[in-house]
């Protein structure tokens, strides 16, 4: 038997026994952090959620968003509702309906139904230009204000400034339409 044969294996497989557990140690402290980052990041989720078109950064949480992602989100609905003729209003409805909360889908659903068989049977068309949007982020709504021109036969029968309050609601982390109703023109 070669004893300093056996002592040197010996002293390489303490080495080497060493090295991994300088690793193993390493991936435990990995792990740990990752888990703490994990942890701390438990509660303060942000959802990216992107609206039709992007002319500002904004944030939503799971319960609000902020004023930037209002004001684009309620210009887009806005434009939904009220900027219609007859060949367009089936696919608007269509696409503000699936923005529509759950509890809002029938009303507002049969609201715009009703609106679209109006709009066939004079052959009209509306046209709304927004001048002013403010966004309330506390209680997550908007007011737009604007010029609503009436078409019918291609004849203007009405120009008026109107102002239109949309509420949002949240769940999935997704911004739903809680209510879309006209207000009385006053400028802020």
């Amino acid at each position: 038997m070669d004893f300093e044969r056996l002592s040197a294996d010996l002293r390489d497989l303490r080495q080497r026994n060493q090295r991994q557990a300088l690793v193993i140690g390493g991936l435990a402290g990995c792990l740990v952090l990752s888990l703490s980052s994990n942890l701390m990041l438990l509660g303060a989720v942000r959802t990216v959620v992107v609206p039709p078109t992007l002319n500002k950064s904004f944030w939503v949480t799971d319960a609000k968003a902020s004023s930037d992602y209002l004001e684009q989100m309620g210009s887009f609905i806005a434009w939904l509702v009220l900027d219609v003729t007859p060949s367009t209003i089936d696919w608007k409805k269509e696409m503000l309906l699936s923005y529509v909360d759950p509890a809002q889908y029938g009303a507002l659903k049969s609201r715009q139904e009703v609106e679209a068989e109006r709009l066939k049977r004079i052959s009209a068309a509306t046209a709304f230009a927004p001048q002013q949007v403010v966004a309330d982020e506390l209680s997550q709504s908007l007011v737009v204000r604007g010029r609503l021109r009436t078409l019918v036969n291609g004849h203007e029968t009405a120009n008026d400034l109107k102002a239109y309050r949309i509420d949002f609601g949240y769940a999935g982390g997704r911004a739903h339409v809680v209510g879309f109703k006209e207000v009385p023109y006053a400028v802020r």
